[in-house]
């Protein structure tokens, strides 16, 4: 790739930041419980992000079940169909890079979550795309796969993905629509049968709506859903209730 094609970080130019602790709480709908056996559970997460003229960095780090014993001790589920509703920890973050002023840039996610029976880490290398407007932004990426955890190593198919959000006002009061959504297809089968998939293709996201109470205090309701996602096969969903403190 010729030189300069890259925006670097010589001379970068700070844009934005945030960050922010959150006290999270999901609730899984009594179907998805029936199907799963997934239970309710509460979630701290730390999160934060930035922006600058050559990209963007974005993470959060996640406490499950904060005030459980550890996930490790608890028998998994798919061993002997109990649930594994120990303290776990879950992180995520990526990074994308300016392809000159194209809009395109290089994207690179990792997601890992540890504490249960298994850890799993994903990997996502590949392309996005800003579309950004003054109240609005939508940034879809595509990218491959690779899969670590306790039971398989390997690329694992590919996934289409996206963040996208809407600032408007009512009733006097700001607000925020946001979806978050990553399909990943063509799974290996090695991955599908250890990690009881039954289908190539997996769904994972949420829409979410967000309260700006106060410069310092944001709260939002979620709608969490997943597909052949989350160590189960069945559709999945729920609500998540949060409030943030923004420094």
């Amino acid at each position: 790739m010729p030189a300069g094609m890259l925006s670097t970080s010589v001379n970068a130019e700070y844009l934005y930041g945030f960050s922010n602790i959150q006290l999270n709480h999901l609730d899984w709908t009594k179907s998805t419980e029936n199907k799963t056996e997934q239970r309710d559970f509460t979630y701290i997460r730390l999160e934060g992000g930035s922006g600058y003229s050559w990209g963007e960095l974005y993470g959060f780090l996640d406490l499950e079940n904060p005030t459980k014993s550890s996930g490790r001790t608890v028998r998994a589920r798919h061993e002997d169909g109990r649930v594994n509703d120990g303290r776990r920890v879950a992180m995520k973050g990526n990074a994308r890079v300016n392809i000159g002023d194209t809009g395109f840039n290089l994207f690179g996610q990792i997601f890992d979550i540890s504490g249960q029976k298994f850890d799993e880490q994903n990997r996502f290398y590949g392309f996005g795309y800003n579309l950004v407007g003054r109240n609005f932004f939508f940034k879809p990426f595509l990218a491959a796969h690779h899969a670590q955890s306790t039971y398989f190593n390997g690329s694992n198919g590919y996934v289409l993905g996206w963040t996208a959000s809407y600032d408007f006002s009512a009733i006097n009061q700001k607000f925020t629509l946001f979806n978050w959504h990553e399909t990943e297809f063509s799974r290996d089968k090695e991955y599908l049968r250890v990690n009881n998939k039954s289908e190539k293709t997996g769904h994972n996201g949420a829409l979410e709506l967000w309260w700006h109470a106060t410069d310092s205090i944001t709260a939002g309701l979620q709608y969490r859903y997943a597909s052949d996602k989350l160590g189960y096969a069945e559709n999945q969903d729920g609500v998540i209730y949060s409030l943030k403190y923004n420094f």
